[in-house]
């Protein structure tokens, strides 16, 4: 029997871009159920949708519970055997979902996967959020195959292969149903921004794989809810960033890791000032202090395993900005994320 896919788009007042980018989902969803989880926009996203596309299935959220609660409660009503949760700002193309379907049906210990994501305002370059699959540091900062800091690789076609990740990006994100409710779904507290990686650092530890194709392509618009300039994104992205570091390092690396990133988000601040973006630099402030209030509940929440992840035990931050290397396969020595084994 075929698997079940469900193609779940969670809007928040994202009607321009469903004018947009909707006909090209349904176009190329290949008859699987489309699904449309409105966060309680209040745009008229979803008169637009009932007019337009009236066969839809639409889920309403009476309250906006942000990317993470907004899914959560989505998928707990949804049965299938593939969830693919879906930007409303992505164009999909031809053939978009098969790729990545039949590769995910060929092990079931892969847990979730991302296609290419190439810009939409730039399509010959990677776009920022998840590019060709996504690593991190060991400090916790994230980067991808095609994409460091905000240096955009050109896709000459280097990532037209499948590969095994540490995370996939949340902007099309195909995660095996069953994986997803293993792990419990996504974390609440951290709304929006990271929770992705959060999800899948916890999967690779319940000894799932986190894996890439490359032979399925999407276009990104990016910043499609909060644009990165806005203060709330810099203070969710360095909040949460903390919050999954403490949650899922080993209890012996945790005090030491934030400690380091104290001071390099200090150092931040600094860059922010030198600009005058001094919102942010209160931003990174209040997501410090919203982190140490947390800590007492964090502290409770041991990982289930102690394995060792599958992280870049190099400091992306001095590779980029002091030795000046901005493409991927420039860094020294990227560890292949592994699946963790007992």
């Amino acid at each position: 029997m075929a698997s079940s896919v469900a193609i779940v788009i969670l809007n928040y007042n994202g009607r321009h871009y469903l004018e947009k980018f909707l006909p090209n989902v349904v176009r190329y969803s290949d008859n699987h159920d489309i699904w449309i989880a409105d966060n309680a926009s209040t745009d008229q996203s979803l008169n637009w949708i009932t007019e337009h596309y009236p066969t839809l299935n639409i889920i309403q959220i009476l309250e906006n519970k942000g990317y993470a609660g907004g899914y959560n409660a989505a998928l707990k009503q949804i049965q299938a055997d593939y969830y693919i949760l879906l930007n409303s700002d992505i164009e999909v193309t031809d053939n978009w979902i098969e790729p990545v379907i039949a590769f995910m049906d060929s092990d079931q210990a892969i847990a979730a996967c991302q296609p290419k994501i190439l810009a939409y305002d730039l399509p010959t370059h990677f776009e920022y959020a998840g590019a060709a699959g996504g690593y991190m540091d060991y400090l916790g900062y994230p980067f991808c195959r095609g994409r460091i800091f905000d240096t955009r690789e050109e896709d000459i076609g280097q990532y037209d292969d499948v590969k095994d990740v540490f995370w996939a990006t949340g902007a099309c994100l195909f995660v095996r149903a069953s994986a997803f409710h293993e792990a419990a779904g996504f974390d609440e507290t951290f709304f929006a921004h990271m929770e992705e990686i959060d999800l899948c650092w916890r999967l690779l530890n319940l000894k799932h794989r986190i894996t890439y194709c490359g032979r399925s392509v999407v276009y990104h618009v990016g910043g499609g809810t909060l644009h990165k300039s806005n203060p709330r994104k810099t203070f969710l992205n360095y909040r949460n960033n903390l919050v999954m570091l403490f949650k899922n390092l080993p209890k012996g690396r945790r005090w030491k890791t934030v400690l380091i990133r104290l001071i390099l988000d200090a150092l931040s601040s600094v860059r922010f000032m030198a600009t005058g973006a001094w919102p942010d630099v209160v931003a990174i402030a209040r997501a410090h202090f919203a982190f140490y209030r947390m800590i007492p509940t964090l502290v409770k929440q041991t990982p289930r395993t102690t394995y060792k992840a599958p992280l870049y035990y190099r400091s992306v931050v001095w590779e980029y900005f002091v030795l000046g290397k901005h493409r991927f396969d420039q860094l020294t020595g990227v560890e292949r994320p592994t699946t963790p084994r007992s």
